[in-house]
């Protein structure tokens, strides 16, 4: 019994060493050197391995401030990286990543730095979620990827970051494929296509992309049974349906010439043939390649599938093990911008169709009724209509005189007789007689004599006051 509980704690604490033991290498392990730069190396390193971060790190920067110019400075930088990156954690994690860049920097040229590229873009690819939840990790992690396959082509971890890349790009475009069948199902047509093409030109060795392409050519199918129930002219109609049953066909044809052996391949060549156009052959090397992309997919089980409900990271296993995976810009189309050149060719349609229109129109001659908003024709003597503003002048009466007295005219030089004196003016008609108008304004004074200024006083500040409580209630300042 005794012998049993001694294995068993023996176990354990082997067991516990090996758990304390950190997977560090010490890439100057073989150089056999007594200078001290080497001893503080090597120190560090041993402190790495037992879990002694901060003890490893002071000893790095020792080595780096006490020898600038040695030839450990290199790999003491490197180090200070690693000792972040074992250590684990987001913030421990974002202090390597500076560590890595400055490395980077400072030594471009050196075989390590496409190592410490690929550990930037490792730490981001570790904090990676699933793609119905935040991307941002993902698409970081794609673009590090990126650029470790484009700085350094020659590197020997180009083949891993590839196989990494494809994993990222697989979890974008499930990503995209989401939102774009959340749009599908709601029909949100110009949301939905927007997103379906970019998924299908972005990420070409995305599992799903059969499934996408199909769902983009039923969609443009819609697209042009919608235009069919439009009140519009037929030569417009005719041209819109055509181009949507263009893009339809053009979407089930990628899926039959790129990925022949996926799927939806079958469904898409019934879909060609319902719409009466010729189904494409696909080349051996199609064939050929979109066989090798599908075997080298994993699977996912039943119970990979409800585990993957409770895990914050992605399941990768669809991803392929084969093919290049694209390392342009992802593209990103608007839905704003169909909607707005659907409108625009509808618009430019409906125009020239009505200038043709009018072009076909005869025009009406003189005998015919007056165009539409313009002004009726003058009388037939006269060659000007005349003015709405001018006045006809005042003719007299027959057998009266041509300046009779009284008359406004009499007042000019030529219409009365030398030495005469000019005759009075006319009476105002419409003049209030002034001594009136005095006498009861004389009457009213004498009645509001006494107290009458007042009340108007008190009257007129009443009503001042109403009208600044009416512009508070409106501006309240």
């Amino acid at each position: 019994m005794l012998r049993k509980i001694v294995a068993c704690y023996a176990l354990a604490c082997a067991v516990l060493v090996a758990g304390c033991n950190h997977k560090v290498q010490n890439p100057m392990a073989g150089i056999d050197s007594k200078q001290p730069d080497k001893t503080l190396y090597d120190r560090s390193m041993e402190s790495m391995k037992k879990g002694r971060f901060t003890e490893a790190r002071t000893l790095l920067e020792t080595l780096i401030n006490a020898y600038p110019e040695p030839e450990y400075i290199a790999r003491a930088k490197l180090a200070m990286g690693d000792s972040w990156y074992t250590e684990g954690g987001s913030a421990a994690w974002k202090q390597a990543e500076l560590q890595y860049i400055d490395f980077q920097t400072f030594f471009p040229n050196m075989p390590e730095a496409a190592e410490a590229q690929l550990k930037v873009a490792t730490i981001h690819y570790r904090q990676m979620e699933k793609p119905d939840r935040d991307f941002t990790e993902a698409m970081r992690a794609n673009e590090e990827y990126k650029n470790l396959i484009q700085r350094y082509p020659d590197s020997s971890l180009v083949p891993e970051a590839k196989q990494r890349l494809r994993e990222v790009q697989e979890v974008l475009a499930e990503r995209q494929y989401g939102i774009a069948h959340f749009y599908y199902l709601r029909e949100n047509l110009a949301a939905a296509q927007a997103r379906l093409q970019s998924l299908t030109v972005s990420y070409p060795l995305y599992s799903g992309v059969d499934q996408a392409l199909f769902e983009l050519g039923s969609l443009y199918e819609k697209e042009a049974n919608a235009v069919k129930r439009q009140n519009l002219a037929e030569p417009i109609k005719e041209k819109l349906v055509a181009n949507f049953q263009k893009q339809a066909v053009d979407a089930y044809s990628r899926i039959i010439t790129r990925y022949p052996a996926m799927g939806r391949a079958g469904d898409a060549r019934k879909r060609l043939e319902a719409l009466n156009v010729p189904v494409p052959v696909p080349t051996a090397e199609a064939i050929a390649e979109s066989k090798a992309e599908e075997q080298s997919r994993g699977s996912i089980s039943m119970f990979k599938r409800v585990r993957n409900n409770f895990s914050k990271h992605p399941d990768i296993a669809r991803s392929p093990q084969t093919g290049e995976p694209p390392l342009g810009e992802e593209s990103v189309a608007n839905p704003a911008a169909f909607v707005q050149d659907l409108t625009k060719q509808i618009t430019a349609a409906a125009v020239a169709s009505n200038n043709q229109k009018l072009t076909l129109e005869p025009v009406s001659g003189g005998s015919g009724d007056p165009p539409p908003n313009q002004p009726p024709p003058g009388s037939a003597g006269s060659s000007q209509p005349p003015s709405a503003n001018t006045t006809a002048p005042a003719q007299p009466p027959a057998g009266a005189s041509a300046n009779p007295t009284g008359s406004p005219l009499g007042s000019s030089a030529t219409s009365t007789t030398e030495g005469a004196p000019p005759s009075p003016a006319p009476a105002q008609i419409n003049e209030v007689k002034k001594d009136s108008a005095q006498g009861q304004g004389n009457a009213q004074g004498t009645q509001k004599a006494q107290g009458g200024s007042t009340q108007s006083k008190q009257d007129s500040s009443s009503k001042k006051k109403k009208s600044k409580k009416g512009l508070r209630k409106l501006i309240p300042l």
